[in-house]
């Protein structure tokens, strides 16, 4: 069995995209995961399941359209690959609640960053199928935009510890 945390994009926020956690645990351990436990309500979840990345994806991301209707972005990693994202944070002495990962399914290109607009005292950097922001002044003030980010789903490092301290313990 293999331990991950699946992620999904725009769920409870901004009042979009509604999604009890109780409707996903329930979604999850009918698709056959084992071990399940959701974390907050912006659509965190960890569980154990005997199947590949891509096939978790798949078989999540079908449940979730027939529940709401239109597709929803899920990104999944194993716990190794969430414990990997914390650890390779390029930002390790900024707040962690002001610094996030934006999770994609794929890894960015090289000049994803060449795109970037509207960037203040932002820093970014890019993952191996992360983009990291750190925002300097707070995400609440920030007009960074990244295009190559646009299916991504971000998480702060605080988050992001968390799902990987639950993941690891699976």
């Amino acid at each position: 069995m293999t331990a991950f945390v699946a992620l999904l994009r725009a769920v409870n926020v901004g009042g979009t995209g509604k999604l009890p956690m109780s409707e996903l645990k329930a979604m999850c351990e009918a698709e056959g995961f084992a071990k399940v436990a959701t974390y907050i309500a912006s659509g965190n979840v960890v569980f154990t399941a005997e199947r590949s990345e891509a096939e978790v994806r798949a078989g999540l991301e079908k449940r979730l359209e027939a529940y709401a209707g239109k597709p929803v972005g899920v990104h999944v990693r194993t716990a190794g690959e969430m414990a990997q994202v914390l650890a390779d944070n390029p930002f390790p002495d900024a707040k962690p609640n002001w610094t996030v990962a934006i999770f994609l399914n794929e890894t960015p290109a090289k000049d994803a960053l060449d795109t970037v607009r509207d960037r203040t005292d932002e820093e970014v950097r890019l993952g191996k199928r992360e983009i990291y922001i750190a925002y300097g002044s707070g995400m609440g003030r920030s007009k960074l935009k990244i295009p190559a980010a646009k299916e991504g789903t971000a998480r702060n490092i605080n988050t992001i510890a968390k799902l990987a301290e639950m993941a690891a313990a699976l």
